[in-house]
């Protein structure tokens, strides 16, 4: 019995993208299957933007191939359009009008029939319940996002794409939003691209990801894979380095890749050896004044936001 093959909905291919002499987006290649919740994450000024706004043809890509749902975005426009939905930057509404009016409206003019039932089914389902009547005017940021992702989902789009939407908003907006993704997934059967620079908030909901710096694709695959919690970078704040890392070498952790910084030690181990190297350091009367824990893919993503 063969299993049933998922389907590539997005294929991007050494997409480049200049600005007269500056190139936004040098090279950045991904695919996104059916049902992802696709995390693409970078720094600001990664070429993030760029990307999406060059796979909602909003701009044109100076080369490379971009496909959805198995058809040329070059030929097919109008096509693959139809069947995307997006928020770009934050939703705008009319904002004295009700959240109801603003999508009656936006229904009219995509030039879909939707009936009332349907705006009230939508207004629901991002959890906007009981406020269907009121101006937008006095929604908050959060409200408004979640508006947004229900104007999105007026024609019943495949595929939605969400440029930073936690940006601007409170904790509890951030898990309202990423509980609404989730179910866009898992309710709706949608696949989502989202956009973000907060490696925290990709792990919580997308299974697969990319991450781009300067207009580059960095790394790309599936989440649990790429976030291996087994791989790890453990930093010991001791006082005797130099002490430390002779033991380290005539030890079973020989092989450990060692870095120092600003008088801390980092070591790349797994999480079960943390234990064995601090005994080790105490045993031979090294202070250990605290013990961190990074896994490598976060550093590194760090580092590229920090450089």
């Amino acid at each position: 019995m063969r299993l049933k093959e998922v389907l590539k909905i997005v294929e991007v291919k050494n997409l480049v993208k200049n600005y007269g002499g500056f190139c936004a987006v040098k090279d950045v290649s991904f695919d996104v299957y059916q049902n992802d919740v696709f995390g693409f994450l970078g720094p600001n000024g990664a070429g993030k933007s760029t990307t999406i706004r060059t796979l909602l043809s909003l701009i044109s890509p100076s080369s490379g191939t971009i496909n959805l749902f198995g058809k040329s975005l070059n030929e097919n426009r109008n096509y693959i359009l139809s069947k995307i939905g997006c928020i770009v930057e934050k939703p705008d509404f009319y904002k004295y009008l009700s959240a109801e009016k603003n999508l009656e409206l936006f229904a009219r003019i995509s030039g879909k029939e939707i009936t009332k039932s349907k705006v009230s089914e939508l207004i629901d389902f991002v959890g906007l319940t009981g406020r269907a009547k009121d101006k937008v005017s006095g929604f908050s940021h959060g409200m408004k996002q979640r508006l947004g992702i229900a104007q999105t989902l007026l024609h019943n789009p495949e595929l939605i794409i969400l440029d930073e939407p936690t940006t601007g908003l409170d904790p509890q907006g951030i898990i309202d939003i990423r509980n609404l993704i989730l179910q866009l997934k898992n309710e709706k059967n949608k696949t989502v691209i989202i956009s973000s620079h907060i490696l925290s908030e990709i792990e919580l909901i997308a299974n697969r990801m990319i991450i781009i710096n300067n207009g580059k694709t960095i790394v790309q695959g599936q989440v649990s894979e790429l976030l291996n919690s087994q791989e790890i970078i453990v930093l010991f704040k001791i006082d005797l380095i130099d002490k430390a890392l002779s033991i380290l070498k005539s030890s079973i952790f020989s092989a450990c890749e060692t870095t120092v910084e600003d008088s801390q030690l980092f070591i790349h181990t797994s999480i079960e050896s943390i234990s064995i190297i601090n005994k080790l350091f105490c045993d031979n009367d090294i202070k250990v004044s605290s013990i961190e824990t990074k896994r490598k893919l976060e550093d590194y993503f760090l580092r590229l936001i920090n450089s």
